[in-house]
């Protein structure tokens, strides 16, 4: 089996029968389709048992009584997974035919490429880039790389980026093998990060693949801007950053990172007139020392600080910041 295709759902029944069938069209065929249900209270369950009874697809469902987050589940899929490379594909994604085609072929490029990303458009808008994978910058702010851009759909050939956002992306096997999963701590959100962050630190490397085109109905699960989402974001910030910025380079751009960081709590408190971003950051800041255990495990590993440094983008200024989250708005 070459590719374990993985779907995390909860809730999602309105959109499950466009992503089977656009499973089904996959010009590439030797890939199995994992299921897993985080507690829907909708008609999931039963709708996937209805398809996969028909043959549909070559499936397996996996259900859980009660939401246990998206970097649980997703484990949850690796260690049922038989293929060698994992996918992932939000139950609100649906790819082009080509989809797990351009992936594979752009993943046997090097042997040290661990992550292929795809390119995830708005499915309301689909000119238009919801994700060419994940940026990160020295002050630890993760963005979804060309978001907002107008598509480009003649551009070809592999770009090496930082990570893969978790919606629609190729891991290999040996890469998770090696530095482990998710972290189900995060529950939801940077979580792909976080992986992403990992693998550079121990020498695997990540491509988008333009060609891999999926089309994406942006936060269609929690919905964009809730109090628990905002919530996520907040804690699992500072637990990224505490477990895999390397000194020298955390102290030297600490300062940056908490001047942003509240500039961030601000905004996002005016913006929400809720305070789920602040009390995020203090339930992160409560769990430090058991975060700095998990660091000193990364960090015992790091030997390619070039590589990733190389990788970052450079501060920029806060309106600047402000402008690579206008087009989910």
């Amino acid at each position: 089996m070459r590719i374990s295709v993985l779907v995390i759902n909860y809730n999602g029944e309105r959109h499950l029968a466009q992503l089977v069938a656009a499973l089904q069209a996959q010009t590439l065929r030797d890939f199995e389709l994992i299921f897993i249900d985080n507690g829907s209270a909708d008609g999931s369950v039963a709708l996937m048992q209805q398809m996969c009874d028909k043959g549909a697809l070559a499936s397996t469902l996996l259900i859980n009584a009660e939401n246990t987050g998206f970097a649980l589940a997703c484990n949850q899929g690796i260690r049922a997974a038989q293929g060698e490379w994992i996918a992932l594909l939000n139950n609100d994604a649906f790819p082009e035919p080509g989809w797990l085609e351009h992936l594979w072929d752009a993943s046997q490029r090097s042997p040290r490429l661990g992550m292929v990303a795809a390119k995830l458009l708005f499915a309301h808008e689909p000119a238009r880039i919801n994700s060419a994978g994940i940026a990160i910058d020295r002050a630890g702010i993760a963005w979804d790389w060309r978001g907002g851009e107008l598509d480009k759909p003649e551009e070809s050939g592999p770009v090496e980026i930082f990570g893969p956002c978790g919606g629609a992306a190729l891991y290999s096997r040996q890469m998770l093998d090696e530095i482990g999963g998710f972290d189900e701590d995060f529950f939801a959100y940077l979580e792909d990060v976080d992986l992403a962050w990992r693998a550079q630190l121990a020498g695997w490397r990540c491509v988008l693949e333009p060609q891999a085109r999926v089309y994406h109905i942006h936060s269609a699960t929690l919905g964009n801007g809730s109090p628990f989402k905002n919530y996520l974001l907040g804690r699992n910030k500072v637990w990224l950053i505490t477990k895999n910025y390397p000194i020298p380079w955390l102290l030297l751009y600490l300062p940056a990172i908490i001047v942003y960081d509240l500039m961030s709590v601000i905004v996002g408190t005016f913006r929400s007139q809720n305070f789920a971003a602040l009390k995020g950051r203090l339930a992160g800041l409560r769990q430090i020392p058991f975060f700095l255990k998990k660091r000193r495990t990364i960090q015992q590993k790091w030997h390619y600080a070039n590589h990733w440094q190389a990788l970052m983008a450079p501060l920029a200024l806060p309106n600047s910041v402000l402008k690579r989250y206008t087009h989910l708005r």
